[in-house]
C-alpha cells in the first residue's frame, strides 16, 4: 500500500480506489455468510458506509492499534478488523 503511493504520480488516488475495492469485497463476503444462514463478521444494518469511507476506516484502525499493526500487514487485514470494530453485529 505504502509502495503504490508513494511510487506512482497518482499513488494516492490508487491506493484509495484498492482500499475502496477491498471494502467492497469483505462487504459482499459478509452479506454472502448472512444469506447462506451463518453469522457474518460485521453487520452494517442501515448504519451509513460508503466507499469514500475507505481511507478513514483503514487509517482509524491503523492508528488505534499502532502496536499491533506492523508496517507490511496486510491491507486486507486491517480493514477487516477496521469493519468488525465499527460495524459490530447486534444479533
Amino acid at each position: 500500500m505504502r509502495t503504490l503511493e508513494a511510487n506512482e504520480k497518482d499513488g494516492k488516488l490508487y491506493a484509495n480506489y484498492y482500499l475502496v475495492g477491498v471494502m467492497e469485497g469483505l462487504r459482499e463476503a459478509s452479506d454472502a455468510a448472512q444469506r447462506a444462514g451463518q453469522k457474518p463478521p460485521f453487520c452494517v444494518e442501515g448504519r451509513k458506509l460508503e466507499p469514500t469511507m475507505a481511507r478513514s476506516l483503514y487509517q482509524t484502525e491503523l492508528s488505534r492499534n499502532a502496536d499491533s499493526y506492523e508496517a507490511d500487514m496486510p491491507v486486507q487485514l486491517v480493514l477487516s478488523s477496521a469493519l468488525r470494530n465499527s460495524y459490530r453485529c447486534t444479533h
